[in-house]
């Protein structure tokens, strides 16, 4: 199996992960939301940081959708370079998501994440599908 096609599949594991972990957050943000809180807050302070973290999810979501509709089309599935700085980014999200989730990291870290590792792999792949579909130009 050629690097480029190996890159494929494992691409494909990082993000479905990166993914899942976001959907679990989604569903389970109570602990990580009082977590930014402090120990005697009031509900207009929940509801605060709970709309600032869905928002966070919400925005990531639809980066995802961004990312597979580029994967799935094949403009940017055999891209060695897409391939990599997405297998990179979404493995380092499923990483520190994962921490996020069981340390109980503060909200703050969820946006720095968010930064590094969905909105710059989400943006190389809005780049390619202008360059693809709009400029009619051959994937490189």
């Amino acid at each position: 199996m050629s690097a480029v096609s190996s890159l494929v599949p494992a691409r494909f594991l990082t993000l479905i992960a990166h993914l899942v972990i976001v959907i679990t957050i989604f569903w389970s943000r109570e602990n990580n939301v009082k977590a930014c809180l402090p120990l005697d807050f009031t509900q207009e302070q929940y509801d605060t940081e709970d709309k600032k973290l869905v928002v966070g999810l919400g925005v990531t979501l639809g980066l995802f959708a961004i990312e597979l509709t580029g994967f799935f089309s094949g403009v940017s599935m055999f891209n060695s370079s897409q391939s990599l700085l997405s297998l990179a980014a979404h493995c380092c999200a499923s990483v520190s998501l994962s921490f996020f989730v069981f340390e109980k990291w503060e909200c703050w870290t969820y946006w720095v994440i968010f930064a590094c590792c969905s909105v710059v792999p989400a943006f190389v792949e809005i780049l390619l599908l202008i360059a693809v579909v709009g400029l009619k130009k051959k994937p490189l």
